[in-house]
C-alpha cells in the first residue's frame, strides 16, 4: 500500500508543481501589477539617473520656471539640484511669468539675475521669445522641464517651439524633462488655422490637444513645424507610472491665476472670457473657477475684482462688483464646453460688440466666432470641426509616449 501511494505521489507530483507554480506566477503578476499601479508618478525630472550622465562636463543652459522641481526630493528646484551634483549651469532662460512664477499675464519679463543662485536669467517673454545665438554661444546643452497644462493657448509649449527652432538652427541639444498632462486624457475643441498663428497659437492643434510637452515636441519635429522645416536634436525622458488616463494633481501651480486642479479643468472652456469682456475672476483667489461682469443681468453670484500682488496686479473690472457663476465645485471630470462662453453671449445681448480682438487668436480662426453669431448651438458648431479634430487625433497617435 505504502508502495501505491509512493508511485501516484511520483506520478502526480511533477504535475501539481506545475500547477501551482502557474498559478505563483499569476499571483505575483497581480501582486507586480497592484504595485505598479501603487507606484508614485515620476516625471522626468524626478528620474536623474537617465539625465545627469548626459550632463557631466558640459555647459548647461537651464529652461526653467517654479514648476521644475523634483516631487521626490521635498519638491526642491531642479536648478538647486543640479548645482548639488557639480553640473555647470551657464544660465536659466525663463517664460511667461518669470522663474518663480510670480508675474502676472503678459507682464514683461526682463533679463536678471536669481537672487538666490546667482546665475543670469534670460527672458524668453516680451519682444525676446527665442534664445540668441549669443545667448546660446557658451551653452553645450539646453534642459526643458516646465510643468504645462495641455492647452494650445497656454504660451509654455510656444516657448518650447521658439527654444528647439534656435537649438536646431545653432546645433545644440536639448533635453525635455516630461511631466503628466493634467488634461491629457482627451481632445476637443477647434484645430488652429495656420494664418491665425501667433504666440497663443502656433501649431495646427485643437485647444485639447491631449499631449504632454514631450510629445508635442516630438510631433513639432515630425510634423516640420519649426521654421525652414529644421528639426531639434532633442531627448525626452518620459514619465515613469503615468498614462493618459490617469488624474494627476500639480504639486506647484503652474501660473499665478491656476491655482487648483478645478482651475485647470475649466481652464479650456472660460479662457475664450478672455476676448470678451466678462472676468474669469482674475482678481480673486478663485481665477478661472468663476465668470461674470458688472451687470446684475449676468447672475446672482457675485465678487469683486482686486489688485492681488503675485496674481493679478490689475484685473479686468478692478473693484467693481460682478454677476455670474460659481463653479468652484466643479468634479474634476469636466471637460471642454462651450456652454458658458454661449450662455454669456446670449445674455449680453451685445452681438459682435460681446467679442474683442483677441478672441479669434484664443479661437485660432474666426469661424468660432462666426458661428456664435450665427446663433448656433454647441452641438451644430462642434460638427464644423469634426472631420479636423478626427485628423488631429489619427496624427496624434503617431507621437504618443503613453497609452
Amino acid at each position: 500500500m505504502k508502495q501505491l501511494k509512493l508511485i501516484l505521489l511520483l506520478i502526480f507530483l511533477p504535475t501539481f508543481l506545475g500547477s501551482w507554480d502557474i498559478s505563483g506566477s499569476l499571483l505575483a503578476k497581480e501582486a507586480a501589477a497592484k504595485r505598479n499601479s501603487l507606484a508614485p508618478i515620476l516625471p522626468g525630472a524626478d528620474q536623474p539617473e537617465k539625465y545627469l550622465p548626459l550632463l557631466k562636463g558640459k555647459k548647461v543652459g537651464l529652461v526653467a520656471n517654479q514648476t521644475s522641481i523634483l516631487t521626490q526630493k521635498d519638491n526642491q528646484h531642479l536648478v538647486d539640484f543640479l548645482l548639488e551634483n557639480d553640473i555647470t549651469v551657464q544660465k536659466i532662460f525663463v517664460p511667461e511669468h518669470g522663474f518663480r512664477g510670480n508675474a502676472d499675464a503678459g507682464e514683461v519679463i526682463k533679463n536678471d539675475t536669481d537672487k538666490e543662485t546667482g546665475i543670469p536669467l534670460v527672458s524668453l517673454y516680451g519682444s525676446n521669445k527665442k534664445p540668441s545665438e549669443e545667448a546660446l554661444m557658451d551653452i553645450d546643452i539646453l534642459i526643458f522641464d516646465f510643468q504645462d497644462v495641455g492647452l494650445r493657448f497656454y504660451t509654455y509649449i510656444s516657448t518650447m517651439h521658439y527654444v528647439m527652432e534656435a537649438c536646431a538652427e545653432q546645433g545644440k541639444a536639448m533635453i525635455i524633462l516630461d511631466r503628466p498632462n493634467p488634461n491629457g486624457d482627451y481632445i476637443d475643441g477647434p484645430v488652429l488655422d495656420p494664418s491665425y498663428k501667433s504666440f497663443v497659437g502656433m501649431h495646427p492643434i485643437p485647444v485639447v490637444h491631449g499631449l504632454t510637452m514631450g510629445e508635442l515636441a516630438q510631433m513639432i519635429n515630425g510634423e516640420g513645424w519649426l521654421k525652414n522645416q529644421v528639426k531639434a536634436d532633442i531627448t525626452v525622458i518620459p514619465v515613469a507610472n503615468w498614462d493618459h488616463g490617469q488624474h494627476y494633481s500639480l504639486p506647484v501651480k503652474p501660473s499665478p491665476n491656476l491655482p487648483n486642479d478645478v482651475s485647470i479643468r475649466l481652464y479650456p472652456s472660460l479662457c475664450f472670457f478672455e476676448g470678451t469682456d466678462i472676468s474669469v475672476g482674475r482678481g480673486t483667489y478663485f481665477p478661472f473657477q468663476v465668470y461674470g461682469a458688472p451687470d446684475p443681468k449676468y447672475g446672482a453670484f457675485t465678487f469683486t475684482p482686486e489688485s492681488i500682488n503675485g496674481m493679478s496686479k490689475h484685473p479686468p473690472h478692478e473693484g467693481k462688483t460682478c454677476y455670474g457663476t460659481d463653479l468652484r465645485e466643479t468634479p474634476l471630470s469636466h471637460q471642454f464646453t462651450l456652454k458658458y462662453l454661449l450662455e454669456m453671449y446670449q445674455k449680453s445681448g451685445g452681438g459682435q460688440q460681446f467679442f474683442n480682438n483677441f478672441f479669434d487668436k484664443l479661437a485660432g480662426s474666426d469661424q468660432l466666432r462666426k458661428d456664435i453669431l450665427a446663433g448656433k448651438s454647441e452641438k451644430e458648431i462642434k460638427a464644423g470641426w469634426k472631420n479636423k479634430l478626427d485628423a488631429y487625433e489619427t496624427m496624434r497617435k503617431q507621437y504618443l509616449l503613453y497609452k
